[in-house]
This record gives C-alpha cells, sequence and structure tokens, in this order.
C-alpha cells in the first residue's frame, strides 16, 4: 500500500548545516521532482549576499549558480559533494519519491512516498547506518482515510494524491503526466483514465446533494 511519510532530518546530517549557520532565517525548499537526481533550490527570506558567502563556505556545497530572482526568492542550480548525492540516492533507492524538502534553521523537514511501509523503513535503516538521524512525525497510508469518505478506488486516490503532492495541479505544473505516469509505473492512458474517473466521482458527490435538495 502506497505509504507517505514525513520526518526531520539535522542539516549537519545531511547538507547546507554551514549555510543554515550564515543564514538562519532562510527557507530553502527543493523544488517538486519525481527525479532520482537532486532539484534545484528555492531560498526565501534571506540576503543574497550571505547566502552565496554561505554556500561558498559550505562543505557539502560544489557550486551554487543563481537562475532565478523573483519577489525576493531566488533560484539555484545546486552542485552538492558525492557524500549527499549518495545519501540521496540511498534514500530514493527503495522506490521512494521526493514529494517536498523544506529547510530552515539548520532542520530538513521531509515528506516522501513509499511504495509501501516495508520500503520506509529498508529507507529508515539505510539512513540509520549511514549516521543521519531520522525523526519520523507522520506514517500516512494513501487508503487509509479514503473508503470511509469518498468512493474513489485506492488506484483513483492514489494518482490523485500523486498528481497534487508532485505539481500536477499547480499553475504552471511542476509534472507532466507522462512523468506522472513513469512515477507511478503505469501507462499514459492508464494514468488519464484513473483521472479522469476520479474526477467524474468527485463532482458526482458534489453535485448530488444540491440534485437531490431540488428533487
Amino acid at each position: 500500500m502506497p505509504t507517505i511519510a514525513e520526518f526531520r532530518l539535522p542539516a549537519e546530517d545531511v547538507a547546507l548545516a554551514e549555510t543554515f549557520d550564515r543564514t538562519p532565517d532562510a527557507t530553502v525548499r527543493f523544488e517538486s521532482s519525481v527525479s532520482k537526481t537532486l532539484p534545484c533550490l528555492w531560498v526565501a527570506d534571506v540576503d543574497r549576499a550571505n547566502l552565496e558567502a554561505g554556500f561558498d563556505a559550505d562543505p557539502t556545497v560544489e557550486s551554487a549558480e543563481l537562475l532565478v530572482e523573483t519577489d525576493g526568492r531566488y533560484l539555484y542550480d545546486v552542485t552538492f559533494t558525492d557524500d549527499v548525492v549518495q545519501l540521496c540516492d540511498a534514500l530514493l533507492a527503495e522506490g521512494g519519491s521526493l514529494l517536498e524538502m523544506r529547510g530552515t534553521n539548520g532542520w530538513w523537514r521531509v515528506r516522501m512516498r513509499f511504495r509501501d511501509r516495508d520500503a520506509l523503513c529498508r529507507s529508515h535503516d539505510e539512513l540509520a547506518a549511514r549516521g543521519v538521524n531520522a525523526d519520523v512525525q507522520r506514517v500516512t497510508d494513501l487508503t487509509e482515510t479514503t473508503a470511509a469518505h469518498t468512493r474513489l478506488t485506492p488506484e483513483q486516490q492514489e494518482a490523485l494524491a500523486a498528481a497534487f503532492e508532485c505539481g500536477y495541479f499547480d499553475i504552471p505544473r511542476g509534472i507532466s503526466m507522462e512523468e506522472l505516469a513513469d512515477e507511478l509505473d503505469i501507462s499514459h492512458q492508464a494514468l488519464s483514465e484513473r483521472l479522469r474517473r476520479a474526477y467524474e466521482t468527485l463532482v458526482d458527490s458534489e453535485l448530488q446533494p444540491a440534485s437531490d435538495s431540488s428533487a
């Protein structure tokens, strides 16, 4: 059963501890991505000069290139050291997908989707073996609260949850349907059908009470 896990990681065990020390008010967020490589970083609430000084002094950063500056936020393409890359590869090795990773004041808050709880446990064990103290704060099975409240099938719930978490409904979209289908290990046509039927079910459930009351 697909599982969402939320946990905290100390930056000193992962990455950017020096950067956080120099910019304690900064909020750093990895772009939503289902890629097996590290996505770019959005950084807010920070002075650019202090941030780049932090990157320069940080032993986990090889290089950082500013791509976009908008509304007080900065998008950086950061190249991390091999240790950080290997750690992230290990975290994703059990089929996990990074849904959100946000850091501030020396801590990373991470949300990931795993194929099942066993995969989550194996990833947690791998982190511990690498000396990373992962504080698991919440674990939710995707179908845990669905059946009692909606008529969605487990497959439709999984597709909607993945689409929402990966930014499919964002403007602009954070992921294409083809990429989302690959992430769910199903065909583009199967994903399209699941989403269409899920939309139909949700719309019907919203409109049905109004139809009944007007009869």
